[in-house]
């Protein structure tokens, strides 16, 4: 239909973005058709943020077709009308919030929306002087898997929380160094003995102190291009004593005789089943710290063209070995994916994004053997808002949801993972 509109009725219509958009869309119903096959429930903050999500794709289509003026605009009523039907009142009024924020009458002037873009991006990534921030982590874990294969948890769950404080200094607007001390809150319940047990870790992780780099930012007057590389270290001040179960459980694993059977009912021995012990909730999982100094690089990208824009983020940690003869293994993390500019003023922006991000890490080293339980492959999707106020404030918030788990040995993976922070320059 939008090539006879644009072919046939001779409206001038960016062909190219919008088949972008579908393709999206149709990638997120499809990944969403999945996940609802494997999920155990669909809860009802899971419908809202599908819902928002279809907000943003609804509210791209009709920004590159004429904004509030297009007669679709009508379709904001049926998300309305829907989220009525299958939402108790708190997640229909939010719900109906932002779609009626994004009907709202279209009075940007085309001219200053790369000014606001580069304001936004500005305050989000350089400047000088001081900035304070505070960024939360939280990812619940209950799915069992036996190389990434779902099997049956007896009730082994963990809930962790990392609420990371930051303390960064601009020298200019292309150097800078930032501080990051991450506070790990862990309630977990696993099997000990052969009954289930619950407890908790709480305390500070491992600092790090970066420097960051912009090297490259290309402006004209309907795109944007920023770039970003960071480097660092990380320092062993969190508590690793956790990592001390790892070579208790290995003694355990090697009196059962597990190591010489094959089959399902080895595995399930091998982790814990005939011991005892934990199956997917390990001392890996629960440690603070590693006790290693360790590297980080990385890098990301922001790219804008008029309303629209992409992101992309890559970081990878080289792992040395650290308390209790344990190495982690290296772990390469990425996220990116199109976003749209809904509300840009100069003075504040509204960006709405599709975000896909993963991991991808090997298996740990203890005393130069490798653990088996500890490699994965994961790969995620959600939606994402990010915030502006000025050059002073910026807020940002994600749901990650996974698409694809797969794990070496028997591990307790991620169901769902909630991202934000907010961050303030002097």
């Amino acid at each position: 239909m939008i090539v006879a509109v644009d072919r046939i009725m001779a409206i001038a219509l960016p062909v190219g973005p919008l088949a972008v958009v579908i393709g999206i869309e149709t990638l997120s119903n499809a990944g969403c058709t999945l996940w609802v096959r494997r999920a155990r429930e669909v809860r009802e903050w899971m419908l809202a943020v599908v819902m928002l999500a279809d907000v943003v794709l609804l509210t791209a289509l009709l920004s590159l077709t004429g904004g509030s003026f297009n007669p679709f605009s009508c379709l904001y009523l049926v998300g309305i009308a829907l989220a009525a039907v299958v939402l108790r009142p708190g997640w229909t009024w939010v719900v109906a919030t932002v779609m009626l924020a994004t009907l709202s009458p279209d009075a940007r002037v085309h001219a200053c929306d790369v000014c606001a873009i580069y304001v936004s991006t500005e305050q989000h990534e350089s400047g000088r002087g001081f900035r304070v921030g505070v960024a939360e982590q939280f990812s619940h874990f209950a799915t069992l898997q036996d190389k990434g294969k779902e099997i049956d948890n007896p009730g082994e769950r963990l809930d962790s929380s990392n609420t990371q404080l930051i303390l960064g200094y601009d020298f200019m607007p292309r150097f800078g160094v930032q501080l990051t001390l991450p506070v790990i809150t862990r309630h977990f319940r696993r099997l000990e003995g052969g009954r289930l047990t619950s407890g908790d870790e709480t305390g500070i992780g491992d600092l790090s102190l970066i420097g960051i780099a912009r090297p490259f930012t290309y402006v004209d007057n309907r795109s944007v291009v920023r770039t970003t590389l960071l480097g660092g270290l990380k320092f062993p001040t969190g508590s690793a004593g956790r990592l001390g179960e790892e070579s208790e459980e290995g003694d355990e694993h090697d009196a059962s005789g597990a190591g010489n059977e094959t089959g399902p009912g080895a595995t399930m021995a091998h982790h814990g089943m005939d011991t005892g012990g934990p199956l997917g909730v390990h001392g890996h999982d629960l440690a603070l710290g590693s006790g290693s100094v360790d590297g980080l690089v990385g890098g990301s990208v922001f790219a804008s063209w008029d309303r629209f824009f992409w992101t992309t983020t890559v970081q990878y940690a080289i792992r040395t070995e650290g308390d209790f003869d344990y190495r982690y293994a290296n772990d390469l993390t990425w996220s990116g994916g199109p976003g749209v500019y809904p509300y840009l003023a100069h003075g504040a922006s509204v960006a709405l994004q599709a975000v896909v991000s993963g991991e991808r890490k090997g298996k740990d080293e203890m005393q130069g053997s490798e653990v088996g339980d500890t490699g994965i492959t994961a790969v995620y999707m959600g939606p994402g808002v990010r915030v502006t106020w000025g050059m002073s404030l910026a807020a940002d918030v994600a749901a990650d949801f996974p698409l694809r788990q797969d794990n070496t040995g028997v591990q307790i993976v991620r169901d769902y993972r909630i991202r934000g922070g907010i961050s303030w320059r002097f």
